[in-house]
């Protein structure tokens, strides 16, 4: 959740003096000002402005907002506290974490009063709650076996991308993956009874996993005896699942199916879907095509694949890529550790148009430049 941090000490009335110099800021044209306002529409009153920096902190209204800078002001407030919990809990702070539960016991049962209302445990899944907390400790398992031990409730849900728990969001987050902790925290969650499915009203973690790059979170919960459905199934890989079901399936999961089965380098289930009718042409919403979730997931074999079988190089999705401006992208942007450079080789190899302007950005990534300046 993108949300300004607040200073040690913050000052309401200073606060409220931003707003005030926002509105005059707005209605005097500055570009600044109006980038600001425009996510929440007209800034025509002091009102507007309260509610524009009451969001950018995270909060739903200025009257929360307000309230959060008052209590933060009270040293042992409630408010004082979880803010002190939820920050040694990103920085692995095991003594002030035990220090804090041990003399107020409450907070264990306490949700943060920014809008995703999330307990303690969900800020161990540095998913969902505010972006500058959004860090994963080494010790990441030993929190949330502080956090589990002291009774939190391991299926409480989280307003953060519509109802979330503390399984669903690790399951999905790229920052205990990075640290190597993500199965772990799974485990213990999984241990300490976390519904493998979510809960009623809320996401379901396998899928949701699958959906932002974390397989091996995906399989794991599949172990587990999570639901798999078509799609989860062809993100998986489990053909044996995908014969079984895609008889009832529509069209939509069919092809939805053959999205997931390319970004994740599933080529007998992309054979077999194809077999079944699916165009290799066929686009999704945002107008990728399978070979563009190939050239995303950095799936050689499958690129192949699909030229294969006629891919069509030159579709465009909504941002106005082919497949090769693609692979351009994501070697110049994702940090996955992905080499694009063979993916860009065989493209081109396959006849994709090398527009003249792309030229000096594909031969630095192909290593026949000098490193980016």
């Amino acid at each position: 959740m993108d949300a300004k941090e607040l200073p040690a000490r913050p000052s309401l009335e200073q606060y409220k003096k931003q707003a005030k110099d926002l509105v005059k800021s707005c209605k005097s044209g500055d570009p600044e000002a109006m980038r600001r306002a425009q996510p929440h529409g007209a800034l025509r009153t002091l009102a507007d402005a309260q509610f524009i920096i009451a969001r950018e902190h995270g909060f739903e209204s200025w009257p929360k907002f307000a309230k959060h800078i008052e209590a933060l002001a009270r040293e042992n407030s409630p408010v004082s506290k979880f803010e002190s919990a939820a920050d040694a809990i990103v920085t692995g702070d095991v003594a002030t974490l035990e220090s804090l539960l041990r003399e107020n016991p409450e907070l264990i049962r306490a949700r943060s009063t920014r809008k995703h209302h999330a307990t303690l445990l969900h800020y161990v899944s540095a998913n969902g709650v505010e972006d500058y907390r959004q860090r994963t400790p080494k010790n990441a398992v030993k929190i949330a076996e502080i956090l589990l031990e002291a009774g939190a409730e391991v299926d409480a849900v989280a307003d953060a991308y519509g109802k979330d728990t503390a399984l669903g969001l690790v399951a999905t987050s790229v920052h205990p993956l990075r640290s190597g902790v993500q199965t772990e925290l799974i485990e213990l969650l999984l241990d300490h009874g976390a519904n493998v499915d979510g809960v009623p009203g809320s996401g379901q973690p396998l899928t949701a996993a699958l959906a932002n790059g974390c397989p091996q979170a995906a399989e794991l919960l599949a172990r587990h005896g999570a639901r798999v459905d078509l799609v989860g199934a062809a993100g998986l890989g489990r053909l044996d699942l995908v014969k079984t079901l895609h008889a009832k399936a529509t069209q939509a999961q069919m092809e939805s199916a053959f999205m997931w089965a390319c970004e994740y380098g599933r080529t007998a289930v992309i054979d077999f879907l194809l077999q079944c009718g699916v165009d290799v042409a066929t686009q999704d919403r945002n107008g990728q095509t399978g070979l563009h979730w190939a050239v995303i997931g950095g799936q050689l074999d499958t690129v192949k694949l699909l030229l294969k079988r006629k891919a069509p190089l030159e579709a465009v999705n909504a941002y106005g890529g082919t497949a090769l401006g693609q692979a351009l992208w994501s070697s110049e942007h994702s940090d996955s550790g992905i080499d694009y450079a063979p993916i860009l080789k065989i493209l081109i190899k396959a006849g994709a148009k090398l527009d003249p302007s792309l030229k000096e950005r594909v031969e630095r990534v192909l290593g026949r430049r000098g490193p980016k300046s």
